[in-house]
């Protein structure tokens, strides 16, 4: 018999403080590194209103300060992933893939331009032609941008990952230059429909995507029960999400 495809452990964390999801998947992402966890992991989650200013933010990207921004009630977070700033906020569906990239293949460029597949074909099975634009990284249907992407690794393994606007107010992309792309003019899977879509049917159609993408079998897990794969420290990082 052939052998069964690894596993990709979906991971549904619910709405978490960002600060909190960034603590979490940089445990998951140690325990991927130390070999605590065996399987690659997909942790989905949504945020309240937060700015993230990626290394390779510029001063042009932020029409508004830090403190403008926070005076609106968004929280700012500068933070080690590739890429110029974003927005995550509530109807937003945010994935943060933790994969070893040496059981795939060790090629950054590669494994952006499979999570781009991944967006795009979930977005086909929801009725929407999502493609890429050659010189920006991330989904866009036609003109208009749908979902961001910004990535970091350490020992090839991955953290960080998209950003899928779902039922997102785009307004709140006006306190920024999206991904640095000065007119962008951004766009959500509700808005493309012509109707109300949940947040649950967008994530089934994603990681059923993203999963065929790297050729594993997607599995629904607890946060808890990934919790208990780990050691102490990334287990109470995980317990802590899995309180909210």
């Amino acid at each position: 018999m052939p052998d069964a495809p690894a596993r990709l452990l979906v991971v549904d964390l619910g709405r978490l403080p960002y600060a909190e999801a960034l603590e979490l998947q940089r445990a998951v992402a140690r325990a991927r590194i130390a070999g605590e966890v065996a399987d690659d992991v997909l942790l989905l989650v949504e945020h309240p209103p937060v700015v993230t200013l990626g290394r390779s933010t510029k001063a042009t990207s932020l029409p508004l300060s830090a403190d403008a921004i926070r005076a609106r009630g968004v929280e700012v977070h500068e933070v080690e992933r590739g890429g110029d700033v974003t927005f995550h906020g509530p109807g937003q569906l945010v994935g943060y893939p933790i994969v070893d990239l040496k059981r795939h293949r060790r090629d950054l460029h590669w494994y952006l331009r499979q999570v781009e597949q991944a967006l795009i074909d979930g977005l086909e099975a929801l009725g929407i032609a999502g493609d890429r634009v050659a010189k920006y990284t991330g989904v866009w249907v036609g003109p208009r941008k749908i979902a961001s992407i910004g990535v970091h690794a350490r020992d090839w393994v991955t953290w960080h990952g998209f950003a899928l606007n779902v039922t997102t107010a785009l307004s709140y992309f006006d306190l920024i230059v999206p991904c640095g792309i000065h007119g962008v003019e951004m766009t959500s899977v509700s808005r493309e429909l012509g109707r109300e879509v949940s947040l649950g049917e967008v994530a089934g159609a994603v990681s059923a995507a993203f999963a065929r993408a790297f050729s594993l079998e997607p599995v629904p897990t607890a946060v808890d029960a990934l919790g208990a794969a780990l050691g102490s420290a990334s287990g109470a990082a995980l317990g802590s999400a899995a309180a909210h």
